[in-house]
């Protein structure tokens, strides 16, 4: 599985941006298509997950009602809509894909494919 992520850039705070996430190869295989973000000095964290096939999202609380993840399974392709962006959402965000069931999908150790990461930058 390939993933391709886009739509990262900058922007004040309070503004919004939509990050995609398109995925190729053997998507018919794919569980779950989560998002993380990686700060400055900081570990990677778990944002949003959507599970492949039911729908079900799961988010961090620190975006919870402000990010919003949804897929196009004809297109393959995952979106992470961002509201009310804050300096604090600034990092580069990576997608990634869960192969199998039976994961906590908020666990990086989850994700056995990862794409490049797009940069968000909020200013404040």
């Amino acid at each position: 599985v390939q993933l391709q992520a886009s739509g990262g850039g900058l922007v004040q705070a309070g503004g919004s941006l939509r990050l995609s996430c398109a995925a190729s190869g053997r998507t018919d295989r794919i569980y779950a298509l989560g998002w993380f973000r990686q700060a400055p000095g900081k570990e990677r964290e778990f944002v949003a997950a959507i599970n492949w096939s039911g729908g079900s999202t799961y988010y961090a609380d620190s975006v919870k009602g402000r990010f919003t993840i949804s897929r196009d399974n004809a297109k393959n392709t995952v979106y992470l809509q961002m509201n009310s962006l804050k300096p604090e959402d600034t990092a580069v965000y990576y997608c990634a894909a869960v192969m199998r069931s039976g994961w906590y999908v908020s666990q990086r150790d989850a994700y056995d494919y990862w794409g490049q990461g797009t940069q968000v930058t909020v200013s404040s």
